[in-house]
């Protein structure tokens, strides 16, 4: 657990704190981010889990037109082949973030060096923020969407060359 990063005049009531532990362990979330004013606490139990809640501060982005799917291939089930590279698809419907927060890096650009277990962006579905892996190893060639788009399940969301 972190300590506030800066003093409050009220600090957080530790039986909620306790409260929010006790879910967190109950649910298998294993990372939690709280503000309030210039305070922050990040929770972080464990190892990384594949869905992980956590309250972020994104603006909601107009529904966009979903890209067409391209045809999958045998070798990997996240990816398909399309000139010699590998396209990370969308395993869920939801909004695409690039980052964990707003003032966060990317988690890759283009030019990036990926590995099966490298994430890549998070995908929101109903508040919950799944890390999406890439699945396959290779150099981000592309990344076909924006953060805040909306995303369709079988979308490509990067070209990857292998």
């Amino acid at each position: 657990m972190t300590e506030p990063s800066s003093a409050s005049a009220t600090p957080f009531d530790l039986d909620k704190l306790q409260q929010l532990i006790e879910m967190m362990e109950k649910h298998g979330v294993t990372d939690v981010s709280l503000r309030r004013g210039g305070e922050q606490w990040r929770l972080r139990r464990g190892t990384p889990a594949t869905m992980v809640a956590a309250p972020m501060q994104y603006a909601p982005a107009p529904v966009s037109a979903p890209a067409p799917a391209a045809p999958s291939a045998p070798a990997a089930p996240a990816a398909a082949r399309d000139d010699g590279l590998l396209v990370i698809k969308s395993p869920t419907v939801g909004t695409f973030y690039s980052s964990q927060s707003p003032e966060d890096p990317p988690f890759v650009t283009v030019g990036a060096k990926v590995g099966p277990q490298s994430t890549v962006c998070l995908i929101e579905a109903m508040k919950v923020f799944n890390p999406i892996t890439a699945d396959v190893a290779g150099t981000i060639e592309a990344i076909l969407v924006k953060s805040g788009d909306a995303v369709e399940y079988g979308q490509a969301l990067f070209k990857v060359r292998p």
